[in-house]
This record gives structure tokens, C-alpha cells and sequence, in this order.
């Protein structure tokens, strides 16, 4: 039995009647569960804000300013709740009640939405309101992932996790898709004021969703021997790191995470250089380009929806990364639109194939009380993707961005199967 299975833990039972009959499907059986099925809607609503909010925000700094230097500064700000928050919020999910920690988030997040949105159609918004309010949603952002991770395992039955977490990278990569869109039609028509409160409304809609949640609403253990009890918050915070250090399963995925993020991310962020003097393709190219990583990634969703949960997992983990790095080499020699295309859909297929994957073997193997901490930690991968862009921009700038892109995929590629063969516990991870 599973760690994430002893103790007191009750496994839900899904819905029958007509949710059945709606989400009877192999792919969609998560959805059978209520609890599931509201945090399911809370995420892909506030991703849509989230995505919708990039779209928005960018575009009203560079309207007020001019300045492709305050662009940069406002996704830079993004990167310290992060850094500084993550471990935080991870061991305030173990310590506390995880619904209020996301109610309270979301409902945060609503607030300053509308208080954006409202400065904007009264027409007294500055630069700075803009940076505060970026860096308010950035961190209680970071507060809501590892509340809704940790509680995705109470919501399903054990049979049923891998389908859960696929469905909710589903919802993520469905809004990445459509969020920037919606956005740019209704700045176009309301302006990014209406953009503001409408997100505003979304983010209200995801916590009607999450009060309605049924979930215990306290700790899952009141040991203090797992940093709960009389322990401080800083020890609860450590003994997350040791616990993480001390099990080679959540070593083995988080250093996974740690290869895929930092190198092979790179393609992304230099999208924009093929797009325009690889492929000659511009603007419209690189819009192709990011849909094809969207189709890929939505279809892999659905793929590990269906069969994730009867795969070797550490194997699915490092297979997807080896061919992830594969295919990043192979695009950055391409000079062929429609080769780099179907490239890109491999490239989304395996990234959420792997990451996925990751996120199933981290949920499983934690015990509930330490859940949050780990998703806290695993949540840091953020920064190993700005870290890896930086990189990437960097060396790019000295050696070209194809070399640049074809390096960082074989690293990616190599680090994997070197991991393979260097840590042989990785091929046991069911």
C-alpha cells in the first residue's frame, strides 16, 4: 500500500445517475467525484485569469509606458513569490486548513482584480499600480497551487489519480489556449478595465466553487513527529526538505522535474528568433508554432487520462524527457514550417507526458500530511524555467539560437538517460 494510503484516509466514492452516464468515459472519470469536480472547475477558471491577466497586464504597461524595459520587469516580479513563497505556502497547506488557504487566494485575487479594473476605467492607474498588483496575484498564486495539489488525492480514489492529474493539466493547457484569445477580444471591445472585472468575476466564480467543496478542512495528521504539533513553523518547513531528501522516489521526480525544466523550456523562450529568422515565418508562425505545443500538449493530456495509470511511470517519466530533448534538437536544425510543427506537438506531447507523470508519482508517494510541502517544493520549478530562459538568452546572444536550442535539447536528452542508468531505482516507479 501506498504511503499516501495509511492512516486515517477514507477514499471518496464516485457520484452514480447521471454523472455517470456524462463522465463515464475512461478519459473523464475523475469527473464522477463532486469534490473533484469543483477544485477541476476552480482550476481551470483561475488559469483562465491567470492566462487571461498576462494577455492584459502587458498590454496596459506597454500602453501607459511605451517601455519593452517595463515589460520585462513586470514578468520579472512574477519570479520572487516564487523564490521566496513556495516553501511557505507548502508548509502553510500541511499546517492549516487547505480550503480556507485557497479560498482565501482566490478570493484575494478577485479583490484586486476589481480594484485594477476599476482604476482603469476611472482612468487613474499608474505604472506602480500595475507592479503592485502583478506582484499580489504572483504570490497568492503561489499559496493556491500546492492547497488545490494536495487536496486533488482526497477528492479521487487511489485507481483514479493519474486520471485526476491529467484532467487538471488538461483544464491548464485548454486555458492556455483560449485564455490569451478571450482576453484580446474583450480588451478590444471593453478595454482592459472590463478585462480586469471580468477576471474578477472568474476568480469569485472558483471560490463559490471551492466553499462548496466537502473536503476535511484541517491538517491530515496531527503528529509532530511529520512537523505538525508543537513544532515551529520553520521546522515544519525543514522537515519537509528532509523528508523529500530521505525518500529516493520524490528525489528521483523532482530531479526530473529539475532536467526538463531548466533545459528543456529553452525552445520557448526563443520561439520568437525561429518564428522570425529560422522559419521566416513572423508573427503568424510563431502563433502556429505555440498552438501546435497546445494541441500536443491538450492530446497528451488526454492520452495519460486514458493509460497513464497501467504505465511504468519512471520509465514514461524518463522516456518523455529523453524524446522531449530529442525533438528540441530536431527543431532547432528545422527550417521547414510544417517539420517544425509537427515538432512542436511532439515537444507538448512529451513536456506534459513528463510533467504529468511527475506530478502523479509526487502525489502518490507523499504520505497526506507531508503533501503540501512536497507540491510547495515541486512548485520551484518555476524558477528553474526563468533560470533556463535567462541561460538560454544568454548563450544565445554569443552562439545563435539554434545552437543554443540544439545544446540545451541533447543536455535534456542526456541527462535523462544518464539518470536512467545512474539511479536504477527510477525503473521500479509504478
Amino acid at each position: 500500500m501506498s504511503n499516501a494510503d495509511e492512516g486515517t484516509y477514507r477514499e471518496p466514492v464516485p457520484d452514480t445517475g447521471i454523472w455517470l452516464r456524462l463522465f463515464g468515459s475512461r478519459a473523464l472519470q475523475s469527473l464522477q467525484f463532486r469534490d473533484y469536480r469543483l477544485l477541476w472547475l476552480g482550476q481551470l477558471t483561475t488559469a483562465m485569469g491567470q492566462w487571461m491577466d498576462q494577455v492584459a497586464r502587458g498590454w496596459l504597461l506597454y500602453d501607459l509606458t511605451g517601455s519593452p524595459l517595463q515589460l520585462g520587469l513586470v514578468a520579472v516580479i512574477r519570479i520572487f513569490p516564487i523564490l521566496f513563497l513556495s516553501p511557505i505556502s507548502g508548509t502553510a497547506t500541511d499546517r492549516y486548513g487547505r480550503k480556507t488557504q485557497l479560498i482565501a487566494a482566490q478570493s484575494i485575487n478577485a479583490v484586486t482584480n476589481v480594484v485594477l479594473g476599476i482604476l482603469i476605467l476611472q482612468g487613474g492607474v499608474e505604472p506602480w499600480h500595475i507592479y503592485a498588483t502583478g506582484l499580489v496575484a504572483a504570490s497568492v498564486q503561489v499559496f493556491q497551487q500546492p492547497a488545490r495539489a494536495a487536496m486533488v488525492p482526497e477528492s479521487v480514489d487511489r485507481a483514479h489519480l493519474t486520471n485526476a492529474i491529467s484532467l487538471h493539466s488538461l483544464a491548464f493547457n485548454v486555458s492556455r489556449s483560449l485564455g490569451p484569445a478571450i482576453a484580446g477580444a474583450i480588451i478590444a471591445f471593453f478595454g482592459p478595465g472590463g478585462s480586469y472585472l471580468i477576471q474578477g468575476g472568474i476568480y469569485l466564480l472558483s471560490t463559490v466553487w471551492t466553499v462548496q467543496l466537502r473536503l476535511p478542512n484541517r491538517p491530515p495528521t496531527a503528529g509532530a513527529a511529520h512537523g505538525h504539533g508543537h513544532r515551529s513553523f520553520a521546522g515544519s518547513t525543514v522537515d519537509g526538505w528532509r523528508y523529500i531528501a530521505r525518500n529516493p522516489t520524490l528525489r528521483t521526480a523532482l530531479l526530473m522535474s529539475v532536467l526538463a525544466s531548466f533545459f528543456g523550456f529553452s525552445v520557448t523562450n526563443l520561439l520568437p528568433v525561429f518564428a522570425k529568422d529560422v522559419l521566416q515565418a513572423g508573427p503568424t508562425g510563431q502563433g502556429l508554432l505555440l498552438a501546435a505545443v497546445g494541441i500536443g500538449a491538450v492530446a497528451s493530456a488526454l492520452i495519460v487520462a486514458v493509460f497513464g495509470d497501467s504505465l511504468p511511470k519512471g520509465k514514461l517519466m524518463v522516456g518523455g524527457t529523453v524524446v522531449y530533448g530529442i525533438s528540441v534538437v530536431a527543431f532547432s536544425a528545422s527550417h521547414w514550417l510544417v517539420l517544425s510543427l509537427f515538432l512542436m506537438m511532439i515537444i507538448g506531447i512529451c513536456n506534459v507526458a513528463a510533467t504529468t507523470v511527475i506530478q502523479t508519482v509526487l502525489q502518490v508517494e507523499s504520505t497526506p500530511e507531508m503533501r503540501g510541502r512536497v507540491m510547495g517544493a515541486y512548485q520551484q520549478h518555476h524558477m528553474l524555467v526563468a533560470g533556463g530562459g535567462l541561460a538560454a538568452g544568454a548563450l544565445a546572444s554569443v552562439v545563435g539560437a539554434q545552437l543554443t536550442v540544439g545544446w540545451f535539447g541533447a543536455a535534456c536528452a542526456l541527462g535523462a538517460i544518464a539518470f536512467l542508468i545512474a539511479v536504477p531505482h527510477v525503473r521500479t516507479i509504478r
